[in-house]
């Protein structure tokens, strides 16, 4: 987002901003943080990353999960002992500001973004538990403080951090992923999304496990081999990016899908793409390769 990201938008994004299934109106507009809209996102939100990380809320007056996330975020914005805030909070109407919303590339919300030196980096979806918020945006300003970017979390002192406990359901996992059960194991996250839709824990876990099973019993060299010489055969291109992310070579497996993305059209083009987006969530959102082949599936789609 280097450049003014409104000046390249596809026609047809809106088409993306899935808000639907939400209901009526429910949710006064927030009164904390800075409203972003189309003139000052570009003259100076955009200009702000390159020095201070910004965490934007998206939002809908339809969303009532919406004050809940601002008010974790909020909670966690407070000031330094220099008198500043660690981070810059910020939020989007993407009903009223539709322009905006389509250049942040916004399916569903809440949804919480941190923008640096003008990239975008997906952080959460829905209301995550207080705790894992702040891992999440802990690490975020790490990442960022080495790129210059904010300043670095203080690192606790040693046993002032009590250990967070694990959730039933993530016992449950454990337990049959040590026996081999991959279907236990994958019910077991999903029991635990059913209590607790959105939990970016419980969707990382499931991610991971449904890989396992989708590539058990398989051998890299034969995969590998048919997809080569099976360049139209998608379902084989899929497991052989699932091998690739398996094996750490996430920038090949990535690649691999979006050269499909773009070859393919209908139906399988959204097999294909959502199978990506699958793969996306096993990656670090802060990850440079994972904000690269974010911005290279958007071009190959639009």
């Amino acid at each position: 987002m280097s450049r003014n990201p409104f000046g390249e938008l596809p026609k047809n994004l809106a088409q993306a901003v899935d808000l639907s299934s939400l209901g009526k109106p429910q949710v006064a507009a927030p009164q904390i943080g800075i409203a972003i809209t189309q003139k000052n996102l570009v003259e100076e939100i955009l200009p702000a990353s390159n020095t201070q990380v910004v965490i934007a809320l998206c939002w809908s007056p339809r969303s009532a999960q919406s004050q809940d996330v601002l008010a974790i975020l909020d909670e966690y914005n407070k000031f330094d002992s220099n008198g500043n805030h660690p981070w810059i909070l910020a939020t989007v109407n993407v009903d009223q500001e539709t322009a905006v919303a389509q250049a942040l590339q916004i399916q569903s919300v809440p949804i919480v973004i941190a923008i640096i030196q003008e990239q975008l980096v997906p952080l959460f979806e829905s209301v995550p538990p207080k705790e894992q918020v702040r891992m999440v945006i802990d690490k975020v300003m790490t990442l960022a403080a080495e790129r210059g970017i904010g300043t670095p979390v203080e690192t606790p002192v040693e046993g002032d951090e009590a250990e967070i406990p694990m959730e039933a359901e993530e016992l449950a996992a454990m337990d049959a992923l040590e026996k081999n059960d991959l279907a236990g194991a994958i019910d077991a996250y999903n029991a635990w999304l059913a209590r607790s839709p959105g939990n970016s824990m419980a969707q990382l876990g499931l991610a991971q496990v449904q890989l396992m099973a989708r590539i058990e019993g398989s051998i890299p060299s034969e995969i590998f081999a048919i997809a080569e010489s099976q360049k139209e055969n998608i379902d084989i291109q899929l497991k052989a990016a699932d091998i690739e992310v398996v094996q750490g070579n996430y920038e090949v497996g990535f690649s691999r899908l979006i050269d499909l993305v773009r070859a393919t059209t209908g139906e399988d083009q959204k097999k294909v793409r959502d199978h990506l987006l699958e793969l996306f969530k096993l990656v670090d959102p802060a990850d440079p390769q994972l904000i690269k082949s974010r911005q290279a599936l958007a071009s190959a789609l639009f």
